[in-house]
């Protein structure tokens, strides 16, 4: 699972914030520092770079909430939930 962001985001700060909570392993991408991470933002999310952008097991989410990426996790991650 990996979460896209970029400083000064209050969608992300939130998102991550709660993800943290949940204990999930997965890894945050600031957008602004990894031109790749901003190319693949723009191309999931028609050409913005709409963040959080989300993917789990590379099934991307664009501003996802807290229940949909859980929900996305149970479905086809399984493996990252904490035990």
């Amino acid at each position: 699972m990996v979460v896209y962001w970029r400083p000064g985001c209050p969608f992300c700060i939130s998102l991550r914030l709660q993800l943290r909570l949940t204990r999930l392993t997965y890894r945050e991408v600031n957008i602004w520092k990894d031109p790749d991470a901003a190319a693949f933002v723009r191309s999931v999310a028609d050409g913005n770079e709409t963040v959080p952008t989300v993917t789990v097991a590379d099934r991307p989410m664009v501003n996802p909430s807290k229940r949909r990426v859980l929900a996305a996790v149970r479905e086809h991650a399984p493996h990252l939930l904490p035990r």
